[in-house]
């Protein structure tokens, strides 16, 4: 466990009241807000600190990097692939059931607490 820092808080505080899934910059846009004197190296390196402790989950999109997510419930992700949009779903699955069918067919243990799926959002189909 890492030691607590006021700033750290402050990051946290901004992911856990996200519905929106925060970009490391969004993060810092609204941290730095009410403390100037933070900086994005700062906000970057507590956010993988936060993950890495399993106080949040790091959200790898295919379009925009990284997004951050407060788990608030048990609930699974779906991302855009275009705008990297995340968006969750609630879905009663049998994780336990995906991981016995995973070990039989993938070579490695995993550790599974969310499904990710990927596909396009209505905005971004609805563009072209």
């Amino acid at each position: 466990m890492r030691n607590y820092s006021r700033q750290r808080e402050q990051i946290l505080d901004v992911v856990r009241k996200s519905y929106e899934h925060p970009t490391a910059e969004e993060v810092y846009e609204i941290v730095h807000k009410a403390d100037e004197k933070i900086s994005k190296s700062t906000v970057y390196r507590n956010l993988n600190e936060l993950a890495e402790d399993g106080k949040i989950i790091k959200i790898s999109t295919l379009a925009n990097g990284y997004r951050f997510d407060y788990m608030k419930s048990k609930h699974h992700h779906a991302i855009c692939n275009e705008c990297g949009k995340v968006f969750d779903f609630e879905y009663n699955l049998d994780i336990q059931d995906i991981q016995n069918q995973l070990k039989k067919q993938v070579p490695f243990d995993t550790i599974l607490n969310c499904i990710t799926v990927v596909g396009t959002c209505n905005e971004c189909k609805n563009k072209n």
